[in-house]
């Protein structure tokens, strides 16, 4: 599949849900991108969303430039004194030529002009800088969580997916990345949350906005005494984990 479109906006309406169900990344993925470059000075997090990786980066370098072409979205971001947010496209960032040593790019290159990105990246990046993308799956939590939640991902809203999601479902192995390539690293990420935490991280999908603006209901009601059933006592607190999948690469 080929992306050629402008900026498709599934997600300025669901800011504030992605700023708190939204799960972060572990340590060892920053830590371990930051160990790929030898300059530490500027990172570029594209398509930042309210902030996840950029925060989780920014210890690592001197800076952060974290854009994003959703103005919501960027009303809802936080992070620390050395992340810069911006709004832009992923297309035309606005950076000077040359300038960045890492760019990152979270759950997001899916939406992007490939092309048009890739042709910003090879302006943006310094000679011996890197480009890192990468996706998290479908979750994981119980046997008997698990049926309710692909019952929702697949038969209830699997219809609404954007067809961007393909890229996902086949871990961005499908996705054209003209870069001198990296081995992946082998990093998963997890959380603890309750079950209110995961409805609410149910909420920001864009297959869910999608179906309620076409039926007039949350699909999350057709689903939510079977999770309620399946999860016990509300506040039980359970590990969440997901699989990470990355593109890595350089344009020397």
């Amino acid at each position: 599949m080929t992306v050629k479109a402008g900026f498709k906006d599934h997600f300025s309406g669901l800011s504030k849900g992605y700023s708190d169900y939204r799960p972060t990344y572990p340590t060892a993925l920053f830590s371990y991108l930051a160990g790929l470059v030898k300059n530490h000075d500027v990172v570029w997090d594209c398509a930042t969303g309210t902030g996840q990786a950029a925060s989780g980066i920014a210890p690592y370098f001197k800076q952060v430039i974290a854009t994003d072409a959703s103005a919501p979205q960027i009303d809802m971001a936080s992070g620390p004194e050395n992340v810069d947010f911006r709004v832009a496209p992923a297309e035309k960032s606005g950076l000077p030529d040359h300038s960045v040593d890492l760019i990152t790019v979270a759950l997001a290159i899916h939406w992007f002009d490939h092309d048009a990105f890739y042709q910003e990246v090879r302006r943006v990046l310094k000679p011996d800088g890197i480009l890192a993308v990468w996706c998290y799956g479908l979750l994981s939590i119980s046997p008997e969580i698990d049926e309710i939640y692909l019952r929702l991902y697949h038969d209830i809203v699997g219809p609404y997916w954007p067809p961007e999601r393909t890229y996902i479902d086949e871990d961005y192995e499908s996705l054209s990345f003209p870069f001198k390539e990296l081995s992946a690293p082998n990093i998963s990420m997890s959380t603890e949350w309750t079950l209110d935490h995961l409805i609410g991280y149910l909420g920001t999908w864009s297959a869910v906005k999608n179906y309620k603006q076409a039926h007039g209901h949350d699909p999350l009601d057709l689903v939510r005494d079977d999770f309620k059933a399946a999860w016990g006592d509300r506040e039980t607190i359970r590990t969440v984990s997901w699989p990470l999948s990355f593109r890595i690469g350089y344009s020397a």
